[in-house]
């Protein structure tokens, strides 16, 4: 996959959302960390059919769904705002599944591309090299 000059790369799990935009062009991209993003995770609704119960006595998967949404938010509220151009998305499996949920029509309009993988914790490079396979 290409990515865009100016795109916005979001690595998201669980837990972190990591924001780049890529500040090189389409045949050389390079990764510029963006600054940390205020990720709410009130948003205990989504998710919701994941109940604690006896079969699933933790809070853990309500808590990763409350940050998916919130980091939903924040994208939305950015392509919104029009700062996203254009949108890539890595974030593990489960947690694009609930991102989707949540996407406003305007950012599906920028989203560019979307991988099912976990690359937080992983280098500027790495992601890149994740794209370009993709």
């Amino acid at each position: 996959m290409q990515l865009p000059k100016n795109a916005t790369v979001a690595i998201v799990d669980g837990e972190n959302l990591h924001l780049f935009r890529n500040s090189g062009d389409e045949n050389a991209p390079s990764l510029t960390a963006l600054p940390e993003a205020d990720v709410s995770t009130t948003n205990r609704a989504s998710g919701s059919r994941h109940q604690s119960s006896s079969a699933n006595p933790s809070d853990r998967q309500q808590d990763e769904d409350s940050f998916a949404a919130g980091v939903a938010e924040v994208l939305n509220k950015q392509a919104l705002d029009g700062k996203i151009d254009a949108l890539v998305v890595v974030a593990a499996p489960r947690t694009l599944g609930e991102l989707r949920k949540h996407y406003h029509k305007t950012l599906e309009a920028k989203l560019v591309g979307e991988i099912s993988k976990d690359l937080t914790g992983h280098s500027a490079a790495d992601i890149v090299k994740a794209i370009a396979a993709a």
